[in-house]
């Protein structure tokens, strides 16, 4: 049996606290000061303790400065409300977790459910750093290269706290991966894991999706329908492609996350949810803000831990290890193991793999198909694509952009070279969309080489002509 410090001023809230307490099997001791804390804990380590900020003899944090007084216990914050600051507050102290007061039960037992010894997180993430250290892998990703070291260091702190995690990179970095791991390493790990794309469902069905909704709320709900919120109770809910929300549905979620409840679609009644949100998004979300395609006050709940994922181009160091890793993974799936040459791997290395590490994974996967010996060679692998433009592009066809200022041209070029002029000042949004079209018409509208010729992924390219209403 576990056993709980109440560290709360009112002694009736503290007492109706320690029933609940007992009735989730716990043993429970309650303090009115932080000087009754300390005698406490001097006398019964706990296994969590349940902190209000608020206490006559100071700020509640303070007890989280004394280190060898905490020990090994877990600390649960208490607020009047839910914050920015309280997140923050929650992250910088170290504690697990917090609580809105007054405290419901269902509250409580979400918490005391997942209650988990922080010595027990350290010696998982020590486990995973021997594995990093003898495979290459942390967790669901592959990487030992120096940008990889920092992403893992962010995930091992983050990991064990409830804060919101906005993960940002482009297409096919890995940003669900980093989700997993993250959920994998965190208390709620027992719990459900649910990755949404909220680019991918139709605008129409996203409130319904997100929230559920109840039986006759619109034509065709036949019957009534649990929303991702409700399913990941207790767990992990990744929302990718955040940043393709419709702004109506934006601020629905900024409620959930600031009061913890939502109402399915056509009901009245507010349903909780204890749900730990990662965000994703391939795009800047502060230019997302000044496009007005993302709320700012979104961003600004979301973006607490904000953990950004290096593209492939900037760790070619990991490139072989990555190769031998999906190789191992295919041929485990198809019965035959291959391996790549070291020609085939100094042609991967020479790619500038604008689809990341996913577009790895989906090379190695054709070359594998279309090797028929034990060895993959440069044959079926892509080129480095400054070789494929040039062969495919006439010099005299090239699109360079002069950057001009004053009306005047930064570079004089050949008359018969197309030019895209832009004055110095111009947003880098404009001039994005004036390249992407430019290049989009001068390759006849054919998606595929304008995403090659751009350097990005055909999905990027998708994403950018959908916000132009192409």
């Amino acid at each position: 049996m576990g056993h709980a410090l109440i560290v709360e001023d009112d002694v009736d809230a503290a007492r109706m606290m320690a029933q609940l307490v007992a009735n989730e099997g716990f043993s429970a001791a309650t303090a009115q000061s932080l000087r009754e804390a300390r005698r406490q804990m001097a006398l019964q380590q706990p296994d969590v303790v349940l902190l209000d900020l608020r206490l006559p003899d100071g700020n509640g944090m303070a007890l989280l400065d004394e280190t060898d007084l905490i020990g090994n216990s877990e600390v649960v914050l208490m607020t009047g409300h839910a914050s920015l600051e309280t997140s923050i507050q929650a992250l910088r102290y170290g504690a697990a977790d917090y609580l809105i007061k007054p405290v419901s039960a269902k509250q409580l037992h979400s918490i005391l459910s997942r209650v988990m010894k922080p010595s027990v997180l350290q010696d998982e993430v020590r486990s995973l750093h021997d594995d990093l250290a003898r495979t290459g892998r942390f967790g669901h990703l592959v990487g030992t290269s120096a940008p990889m070291a920092q992403i893992y260091e962010q995930i091992a702190r983050v990991a064990g706290t409830s804060v919101t995690v906005f993960v940002t990179g482009e297409s096919g970095t890995g940003k669900e991966l980093v989700a997993r791991t993250v959920h994998d390493l965190s208390r709620r790990r027992a719990k459900p894991f649910l990755a949404v794309n909220c680019g991918a469902i139709s605008p129409n069905l996203i409130e319904s999706e997100i929230f559920g909704h109840e039986k006759g709320s619109f034509t065709g709900a036949e019957r009534q329908h649990q929303g991702f919120f409700e399913r990941a109770h207790g767990g992990t809910l990744f929302l990718d492609e955040i940043t393709e929300m419709p702004l109506e549905l934006q601020v629905k979620l900024l409620r959930v996350l600031e009061t913890g409840t939502f109402m399915r679609v056509g009901s009245t009644t507010p349903q909780e949810t204890d749900v730990r949100v990662i965000a994703a998004s391939n795009r800047d979300p502060a230019l997302a803000v000044s496009q007005g395609k993302f709320r700012e006050d979104l961003l600004y709940r979301l973006n607490v831990f904000p953990l950004e994922l290096p593209p492939l181009r900037d760790r070619p160091e990991d490139l072989p290890l990555l190769v031998r890793h999906f190789l191992q993974d295919i041929g485990q799936r198809e019965g035959v193991v291959k391996r790549a040459t070291p020609q085939a791997l100094e042609r991967l290395a020479q790619y500038r793999w604008p689809g990341n590490v996913r577009e790895l994974r989906n090379v190695l996967q054709r070359a594998y198909v279309m090797s028929t010996g034990p060895e993959i060679t440069e044959q079926w692998l892509p080129r480095d694509p400054a070789q494929v433009a040039a062969a495919a592009v006439p010099a005299a066809q090239a699109m360079p952009v002069a950057l001009s200022g004053n009306g005047a041209s930064a570079h004089a070029a050949p008359s018969a070279v197309r030019m895209i002029e832009v004055a110095v000042g111009t947003p880098l949004a404009v001039i994005e969309k004036q390249v992407i079209l430019a290049t989009l018409d001068h390759y006849g509208h054919h998606k595929e080489r304008t995403a090659a010729a751009l350097g990005v992924s055909l999905k990027t390219l998708y994403n950018r002509l959908k916000e132009y209403g192409l």
